[in-house]
């Protein structure tokens, strides 16, 4: 992937989870995560994916999630509608939520919450329908497909996030980090995926520290 960038765009940067960082202080960033779910991947189950994303000025302007066994693809760009391709069809968007009552929350591991972080997203979890564990950038593609309504998080790298908050985006949700504000390098590693944007302040209330 590096290669292929370096030839096509020299002027951008480069940075992954894997290698560190190339062209520093280049205004368009590319931001990889080869593996995505690595607990998932060394297991067999097909809930790992490839990400890219891209950042113009720090912000993600696009975002890629790859599954690579399943054949399904997430495309995401700042303005324009979701685009998907899988072998088993869905409908790219994500689906109203009237209440956090009838919300379906997910995350990865529980173990990625410090003790402080854990207590508040059990407020969350006591108020929605169900928790789903597992899933890492997966369950963000679900989201996107209208199968998941709430995605919380912490722990995460730029890696992890910056192909996922277009993804979101362009299929009508909305991204902040647990205190409501925007993604960014260098944040507090908390993200909040909302499937229904109009149930942020309901969540964030819940997750407020």
């Amino acid at each position: 992937m590096r290669r292929v960038i370096a030839a096509h765009f020299p002027g951008d940067g480069i940075f992954g989870e894997e290698f560190g960082r190339e062209r520093e202080g280049a205004g368009r960033v590319w931001v990889l995560d080869p593996i995505d779910g690595t607990r998932a991947f060394v297991t067999g189950r097909p809930l790992f994916g490839t990400l890219i994303g891209l950042l113009e000025e720090g912000r993600p302007v696009l975002g890629l999630i790859d599954q690579p066994i399943t054949g399904e693809r997430w495309l995401g760009i700042a303005g324009e509608t979701l685009r998907f391709r899988g072998p088993f069809g869905g409908t790219p968007g994500c689906r109203p939520c009237p209440m956090l009552a009838e919300a379906e929350l997910a995350a990865t591991s529980p173990a990625m919450f410090s003790p402080a972080q854990a207590s508040r997203f059990t407020r969350l979890a006591g108020a929605v329908r169900r928790v789903s564990w597992g899933g890492d950038c997966y369950g963000y593609g679900l989201l996107a497909l209208g199968m998941i309504d709430i995605i919380a998080e912490a722990d995460l790298k730029l890696w992890d996030w910056a192909a996922l908050a277009p993804v979101v985006e362009s299929a009508g949700g909305a991204v902040c980090d647990w205190r409501g504000q925007p993604l960014a390098e260098g944040g507090d590693g908390t993200m909040l995926a909302l499937g229904d944007p109009a149930r942020r302040e309901d969540a964030l209330a819940l997750l407020a520290g």
